[in-house]
């Protein structure tokens, strides 16, 4: 049993460490790009949320709802992809590491790229991602891996 769940968490790792390349490739892409990525369908947004809210979308719902929304989504696989590679136990790095990727992105944006919007709002946003992340690996885990087998206690005579 012990080995079976092993080689399963060798493979989860190994397919987990794939993507996770992957993942911050297109991820550096995103927070690096020059312009903001949704400058050219910022004018479509704003025409479905004024679409929404006149069918009954409450209007605290808006432009500023989708952007956080899309930041906290964005940051999801940093949580999972950690505790995947670092295991259950080091669970916590999962939101240090997205609190951290995301604060040297807004501060990389900060310095080198004068049409982005720095803000501390996008470092919460994508920390909350990382959190909700953490948590599906800690569920993904548990019913990929099974639990932990306990180890038989000794019992001296």
């Amino acid at each position: 049993m012990i080995a079976i769940r092993r080689r399963r968490h060798s493979l989860l790792r190994r397919g987990a460490l794939w993507i996770t390349l992957v993942y911050l490739a297109a991820l550096a892409l995103i927070a690096f790009w020059p312009t903001p990525v949704d400058r050219d369908v910022h004018g479509s947004i704003g025409a479905f949320v004024t679409w929404l809210h006149a069918h009954g979308m409450p209007n605290r719902f808006g432009y500023d709802t989708i952007e956080f929304t899309a930041n906290v989504a964005l940051f999801v696989p940093v949580g999972l992809l950690v505790v995947v590679l670092a295991g259950a136990r080091r669970w916590w790095l999962g939101p240090v590491a997205g609190a951290l990727i995301s604060a040297m992105i807004e501060l990389g944006q900060l310095i080198f790229l004068p049409e982005r919007f720095a803000t501390v709002n996008d470092v919460v946003a994508n920390s909350i991602g990382a959190v909700f992340g953490t948590i599906l690996a800690l569920v993904v885990l548990r019913f990929t891996l099974g639990p932990r087998p306990t180890p038989h206690p000794i019992h001296l005579r």
